[in-house]
């Protein structure tokens, strides 16, 4: 089953954003999005999550249609900005708590959830302290965590290890590699591109708004003419393949 289906997404600000794309993931894969800075991946992204509108185009999260739909596909979706988005009055127990509400989750079900998360992201010694006081790392571990808080299937992260340390990093990776494991699809966008070589079963590239390459890493060795190259390798020659080519008119 696909757990996300865009079909001609097309946005433009000053200039196109995203060029009329076409992508699809299926369920309970790790998908790793790639691209130069302005090559549309969070104009993507923020549009699948009900972010931004698209000005054409369908996206369909496990057969829901966002746009005729958006609460139902939210309902079955996760968003993580890479500047996390917490409230600074609230501990990371009183801000799940609060999260879970918004999602009409039955208490005992989120205090489990929450003590989880909790547990596995390290916030254990803080769960308790007030949000103001936390790092970007911090910040972000409990932005994740209120994200995951409602069991989504759909987890989108924008650049999730922004600012956080080694430690913090491979917390992070483990949650989302368990997730990933118990049947939950992930999209990322890194510019780490040796997490997405071990993380991602299947890599896409954009650039220019489209997706210029897609597939395993063998499948982008190949199309590159890599065959021994790392992900940076073969990123950086169908890049700069695509920035050979002349702008449509």
């Amino acid at each position: 089953m696909e757990a996300l289906t865009i079909t001609g997404l097309t946005k433009t600000f000053a200039r196109r954003a995203v060029d009329n794309l076409d992508l699809s993931v299926r369920a309970g894969q790790f998908y790793a999005l790639l691209g130069p800075n302005g090559a549309g991946k969070t104009t993507t992204l923020r549009m699948v999550a009900g972010l931004l509108p698209p000005d054409a185009g369908r996206i369909s999260i496990f057969g829901v249609d966002a746009l005729a739909d958006p609460i139902g596909a939210k309902r079955m979706t996760a968003w993580v900005p890479d500047e996390p988005l917490v409230y600074d009055k609230l501990t990371p127990v009183e801000y799940l708590e609060f999260v879970a509400g918004l999602w009409e989750i039955e208490p005992a079900r989120a205090q489990d959830s929450a003590a989880a998360l909790i547990r596995l992201l390290g916030l254990g010694p803080h769960a308790h302290e007030r949000c103001e006081g936390f790092s970007k790392g911090m910040r972000q571990k409990v932005a994740l965590a209120g994200a995951l808080v409602h069991a989504p299937r759909l987890i989108i992260l924008d650049e999730p290890l922004t600012g956080l340390d080694a430690g913090s990093a491979r917390q992070v990776k483990d949650v989302l590699l368990e997730r990933v494991r118990a049947g939950c699809t992930v999209i990322m966008t890194t510019h780490i591109l040796d997490v997405a070589e071990r993380m991602a079963e299947r890599i896409g590239i954009i650039a220019r708004g489209r997706l210029v390459a897609e597939g395993t890493l063998a499948d982008l060795r190949q199309l590159a003419g890599e065959r021994d190259g790392s992900l940076e390798d073969v990123f950086l020659e169908l890049v700069q393949e695509r920035r050979e080519e002349p702008a449509a008119a």
